[in-house]
């Protein structure tokens, strides 16, 4: 019975961090998820949840939740913002959505300290610098 599941293997898919903006004070950044198929994503689900240690403990942040109906193809849609003082942890996007009948699902982790400039992109379809996870 086994044999007669296809894989269903997340593809052309991104979850990016990108800089929206700085200040003498602060920079400001966004986490969005990037459609880059040809056909739209629909009754999307992302987690999100920060964790690891800072300081010699063990932290976690609250997990959110997020729901979107569907994404259009090639687009992106903002999942939320990100706080720069978590970029030391490890943060974690589970991605599930449907392609007609099809569930697809997919863990995004950026690792501690990988949000930095040496990494930027130009991230596609957002136009954006920012750091990016296929």
């Amino acid at each position: 019975m086994i044999k007669d599941l296809h894989p269903n293997v997340v593809k052309d898919i991104a979850v990016a961090v990108a800089l929206e903006g700085e200040s003498v004070e602060s920079k400001t950044w966004y986490v969005y998820l990037i459609n880059l198929k040809e056909v739209p994503l629909e009754t999307v689900l992302i987690t999100s949840k920060g964790y690891g240690e800072k300081d010699g403990e063990q932290v976690k942040t609250s997990v959110l939740r997020h729901a979107f109906p569907l994404i259009p193809p090639k687009s992106f849609k903002l999942i939320e913002p990100i706080d720069e003082a978590t970029f030391g942890l490890n943060n974690e996007y589970w991605l599930s959505y449907y392609i007609g009948k099809d569930i697809f699902d997919k863990k995004f982790i950026f690792l501690p300290e990988s949000i930095v400039d040496g990494n930027f992109i130009k991230l596609p379809v957002v136009n954006k610098p920012g750091v990016m996870i296929l």
